[in-house]
């Protein structure tokens, strides 16, 4: 859900700039026309999606760190597109671009199924209120969504510091006959992956003496296995 926020003025400048470097226009209304991610990134690579990369320390860091594999993210709030952009071109980075979009239209209209290697959705709004849980990312529409754009044994981490969240988050994954809980026998779930970065998400949620909760699936070749 798009909310208002402030932008600095190198954050504009890099969304004016760099957009045509690094930026992917949303979708059309009404038209689904899917993306070529070889002409995109100018390479056959595997695809990692981040949804909701926040300010993109997370995504930053993974592409840097990892350039053999193509990164695309999908944030709708303009101050962290160009926060990001403008940290990619200092770093000359070739393998990440990012849409300033709402991310069910991106995935629907614009990535092919069996198109993506793995998503990432880290700490996501949990909507603590009870009346407002509709409004969580992660509802079983979306999950299915997910599911068609995954190749088979793709994966889907996610991370939250809400830990009702992480139990919503586990019911409707685990809900999903396309989805394998990887999480280690008597464990719901993983261990705090190495790639993740520290974000001030988790450091604020560390502030509050939160517990994180990380979660990861893997996307079945056959779901009635």
């Amino acid at each position: 859900m798009l909310r208002a926020g402030r932008i600095t003025a190198a954050q504009q400048r890099a969304l004016q700039e760099l957009w045509p470097r690094f930026g992917i226009d949303g979708p059309v209304t009404g038209v689904t026309a899917a993306l070529d991610p070889e002409q995109v990134f100018g390479r056959s690579a595997p695809l990692v999606v981040e949804i909701g990369f926040g300010n993109g320390d997370n995504l930053l860091a993974l592409a840097s760190r990892e350039p053999e594999r193509n990164f695309l993210g999908i944030e709708v709030h303009r101050a962290g597109v160009g926060h990001l952009m403008h940290q990619a071109a200092e770093a000359d980075l070739r393998n990440l671009r990012v849409a300033c979009h709402d991310a069910v239209e991106v995935l629907s209209q614009q990535l092919a199924p069996n198109s993506i290697d793995e998503v990432l959705i880290l700490f996501p709004d949990p909507w603590h209120k009870k009346r407002h849980h509709k409004r969580r990312l992660i509802q079983p529409e979306f999950v299915e969504l997910i599911a068609s754009r995954l190749r088979p044994g793709g994966r889907l981490n996610l991370a939250t510091d809400w830990e009702p969240y992480a139990v919503h988050m586990l019911e409707v994954i685990g809900a999903n006959a396309a989805f394998r809980n990887r999480a280690p026998s008597g464990s719901l779930y993983v261990s705090r992956p190495d790639w993740r970065a520290l974000t001030r998400f988790e450091r604020r949620g560390q502030r509050l003496g939160h517990g994180v909760y990380d979660l990861s699936f893997e996307r079945v070749t056959n779901p009635t296995d």
